[in-house]
């Protein structure tokens, strides 16, 4: 935790440097959502289809390309107090060749997953994961492809925190292929306003280890298919509900399909 915290401070620092030769300012998200099950790349995170609480801040660091992410999960039910979610996120985001047909966003940058109840040693409750880091890399190509579906591919790898951890040797690969489109429409609320409406597909190569210390297969483990609809409230606050469905094709991350609602408020400054 505390490399973290160095780390962390070592991106602000040179940030705003950065920031202060290119007057950038800070910007920012606040995310306060709910979803109605904990589906994370694949696995039942809470397992009994137990619903979710999931705040999150995402900082802009001064237009820099540099950014910092913390996000928590908390169970709504009782019996997860050992399980609740905490990651902390540095990332850089740019693009290249941004006139081109073939122009790439791409994104990478470094996670920290923690359990702030989990015992520090020997055996992990039931639905923890262990404390463990990952390293990232993604990239869309928003022009690649007519009528402006976007193709996307990331790369996640991951290990554990902790020498002493009953995950101590877990770790692994998770690929995920995606594409996604987003559609303007009339606005539901407002007819003089538009909404979009967004449609998602995404497939995962899936090498690593789930919540529960599991190890997957390596094989392709599974699908999720997303609508969302945003409701501009205001400049600044957008109310987003969603579908998610997931078609489960490996035992090892999950022996049955997934569906679930989310809903999300979010707040940009």
């Amino acid at each position: 935790m505390k490399k973290v915290i160095i780390l962390i401070t070592i991106i602000a620092a040179c940030s705003m440097s950065v920031a202060a030769e290119s007057d950038g300012e800070l910007h920012g998200t606040f995310d306060v959502s709910y979803i109605s099950r904990f589906i994370w790349r694949g696995y039942d995170a809470y397992g009994q289809n137990h619903s979710a609480f999931q705040p999150s801040v995402d900082l802009d660091l001064f237009g820099t390309g540099f950014g910092a992410n913390i996000w928590m999960s908390r169970a709504n039910q009782s019996g997860f107090e050992n399980s609740e979610w905490l990651s902390y996120t540095l990332y850089y985001k740019n693009m290249l060749w941004a006139d081109e047909a073939y122009a790439t966003a791409y994104k990478t940058g470094y996670s920290y997953f923690s359990y702030p109840d989990e015992p520090q040693k020997g055996s992990a409750p039931a639905g923890s994961g262990g404390h463990f880091q990952e390293a990232f890399a993604g990239f869309a190509w928003p022009k690649l492809l007519p009528g402006g579906v976007v193709p996307s591919y990331a790369a996640f790898v991951s290990w554990p925190s902790r020498s002493n951890a009953f995950n101590t040797d877990n770790g692994g690969w998770a690929h995920v292929f995606a594409l996604n489109y987003d559609m303007m429409i009339p606005g539901l609320i407002n007819a003089n306003e538009t909404q979009k409406l967004q449609f998602g597909v995404h497939t995962v190569y899936n090498c690593s280890v789930g919540p529960a210390g599991n190890a997957a297969d390596h094989d392709w483990s599974h699908a999720v298919f997303t609508v969302a609809l945003d409701f501009p409230l205001n400049e600044s606050l957008t109310f987003t509900p969603s579908f998610n469905y997931q078609s489960s094709w490996d035992d090892s991350i999950n022996t049955q399909d997934e569906y679930w609602t989310g809903l999300s408020l979010k707040y940009k400054f």
